[in-house]
């Protein structure tokens, strides 16, 4: 048996079977909802994933005005808390 954790080689096989997206929006999903509260997940109407580029729709002016004060923070919880850099912009609108 090999001594290799086995999250890198099935991640591996992931990525050649061109599903790392997929997983990797679910991800993202999941730790902006813990990341931001309820209340901004309240509000959200979709959060999307593409090219590096975390897209999230708020129905609330406010809510998209205090999330733009925050965005580079919150890129860089996102990234740490899923272990690389996979976010490098985020779109709100």
């Amino acid at each position: 048996m090999s001594d290799q954790p086995l999250k890198p080689l099935i991640d591996k096989l992931l990525r050649a079977y061109g599903y790392q997206d997929q997983l990797d929006e679910m991800d993202l999903i999941a730790a902006y909802e813990e990341l931001v509260g309820k209340l901004y997940c309240k509000h959200t109407k979709s959060i999307n994933f593409k090219n590096k580029v975390l897209y999230v729709k708020l129905d609330s002016a406010a809510l998209k005005q205090e999330l733009s004060y925050k965005r580079e923070e919150i890129i860089t919880r996102l990234n740490q808390k899923l272990g690389r850099r996979i976010v490098e912009q985020l779109d709100i609108k």
